[in-house]
């Protein structure tokens, strides 16, 4: 028999994209920074091909175990939350529906709403109510920890072709500067759709995103340059 698969939440689609677009992000920083920091140590086009190919490979299997693991102590934080949660339902119950009913008093509901939303919630599903309210989640809602290492495995790589490409083959006497535009342009779009995301600034959130990925070229570069 067939059962039914959960169509994956709002929140569950985001977590996986925000992983998306980390792992390009990382992608594009982490390969830039390699492939420009033995451009300046080395003439050799193939040397630093080489070089950007074994980053490529190396950040995509570490950004994918990565957030596989990530994702699951996620999990297993909510489910200790959970058994948490239950035990003090069993213990003070009451207990805990004044706790929700202080709260929603404190953020600026009418006593009398405050109860009535309460006494509805906590009639429904205690459980669901009591750790949507102590913990920010949803009891069933959990990132699957295989979609959001896949997005990251598939991510990676694909932010990190642009650095790669730029660097092997732009003329030797532009690569660097070309890798550097390059760069700058992604990160200004992988910096705007992660701030989006959040919900955080999206100039700031961007502009950080760029600095961070200048600084780490720069870097590189600076110690290639001293052993050229």
């Amino acid at each position: 028999m067939k059962r039914n698969k959960k169509p994956a939440t709002l929140a569950q689609r985001i977590n996986v994209l925000r992983a998306s677009v980390m792992g390009a992000n990382d992608g594009i920083l982490s390969v830039a920074g390699i492939v420009v920091g033995v451009a300046g140590a080395a003439t050799s086009s193939f040397a630093i091909f080489i070089s950007g190919i074994a980053g490529m490979i190396a950040g995509t299997v570490s950004m994918a175990m990565g957030e596989y693991v990530s994702v699951n102590t996620q999990k297993d934080a909510q489910r200790k939350a959970i058994e948490t949660q239950t035990a003090a339902l069993d213990d003070d119950y009451q207990g805990e529906v004044d706790f929700i009913r202080e709260k929603y008093i404190a953020s600026g509901i009418k006593p009398e709403l405050a109860t009535q939303a309460t006494k509805e919630m906590m009639a429904n599903d205690p459980l669901k109510a009591s750790v949507r309210e102590r913990f920010g989640f949803n009891v069933g809602e959990y990132t699957n920890p295989f979609s959001a290492a896949i997005a990251s495995m598939i991510s990676f790589p694909t932010g990190s072709i642009l650095p790669l490409v730029s660097i092997s083959l732009l003329p030797k006497d532009w690569r660097i500067l070309g890798t550097f535009i390059a760069v700058v342009i992604a990160l200004s779009i992988t910096g705007y759709v992660a701030a989006t995301l959040g919900n955080a600034n999206r100039r700031n959130g961007t502009m950080r995103n760029v600095i961070a990925g200048i600084l780490t070229m720069l870097v590189t570069y600076g110690i290639g340059h001293l052993f050229a």
